[in-house]
């Protein structure tokens, strides 16, 4: 398991996270949400050792990551950045993480290299921007870590180098218990790819739910009421947490979190001649939650 406890991250005078607390289980899929400068590249660099908290604790499998050599090799971190490695060949950058990953796997490398193809003996400089990215993604799933996390991953990547990725990365979360942690803006990419998501928003975590749940929980209603002459308002549904709400003529347009039965419950003292629910998708879950924050929710357009 991958854990922050009450964990501060400040950069001078701006605090990049304020007193998170995520668990990440074995094995799971997970997705991290938000804007650029939410937190999500954050927490990967604590996870991997790179950053030190100012505050509260980052542990995996209970043990604290940074200074620590025995944790770090549970984590191999895919940066959005692959200049780094630019000077490199492949065959180079095999035998340089080989130094620092005990359990590396010749045997997996040769298997996906061949199947991608990627030239062994060419500067990974020369190389366009999937090719860095397959090449790499390459490495890390051959130092046969337990976690693996992966920063923008498929950023600028063409449609057909995103579906090798994405097969690399599901092929080794099947052959073994991998925990993948993918940090996105993208929401298609979390959908398709994790089971799991948190949306952090101005380094606080907004909530952390499994996605065919959090999917479920909110709906889209359309209704209209027997009583045309009264103008209805939120505060007519107290129990219904309203996250958007509005009246077109005599349909009302409300998005709100709850359950099929717990929506049509709190819609029955008003007569309802017609009750539509419709459950919203990841992105519009995630927009309606931002709206009601008060950010723009043209950042996930």
């Amino acid at each position: 398991m991958m854990q922050l406890k009450n964990t501060v991250k400040q950069f001078e005078d701006f605090k990049a996270l304020d007193g998170v607390n995520l668990e990440i289980p074995k094995g799971t899929a997970f997705g991290l949400l938000g804007s650029n400068g939410a937190g999500k590249s954050t927490i990967l660099r604590l996870f991997s050792g790179i950053y030190k908290p100012e505050a509260g604790e980052v542990l995996i499998d209970e043990e604290s990551v940074y200074d620590n050599i025995h944790a770090k090799q549970k984590v191999f971190f895919i940066n959005d950045e692959t200049v780094q490695f630019s000077n490199f060949t492949l065959i180079q950058l095999k035998d340089f993480y080989k130094q620092f990953y005990p359990a590396f796997s010749e045997e997996i490398f040769a298997k996906l290299e061949n199947a991608i193809q990627l030239p062994m003996h060419k500067k990974i400089s020369t190389f366009s921007k999937g090719m860095k990215r397959q090449a790499i993604v390459i490495i890390g799933i051959s130092c046969c870590t337990p976690y693996l996390l992966l920063d923008e991953a498929f950023d600028g990547l063409d449609p057909t180098m995103r579906i090798i990725v994405k097969r690399m990365l599901v092929d080794a979360m099947c052959e073994r218990e991998l925990t993948v942690v993918i940090s996105s803006h993208n929401l298609k990419e979390i959908n398709e790819m994790c089971d799991t998501a948190a949306l952090l928003h101005q380094g606080k975590i907004v909530f952390n739910r499994e996605i065919d749940s959090l999917k479920g929980t909110v709906h889209k209603i359309q209704t209209a009421f027997k009583d045309k002459e009264h103008v209805f308002t939120p505060e007519d549904f107290p129990d219904l947490e309203i996250l958007h709400f509005e009246k077109t003529q005599s349909i009302y347009h409300i998005i709100a979190k709850g359950t099929e039965a717990e929506i049509e419950q709190a819609l029955a003292p008003h007569e309802p001649v017609l009750a539509d629910l419709i459950p919203l998708s990841l992105e519009e879950v995630f927009i309606y939650e931002l709206e009601v924050l008060g950010y723009d929710s043209q950042v996930f357009a």
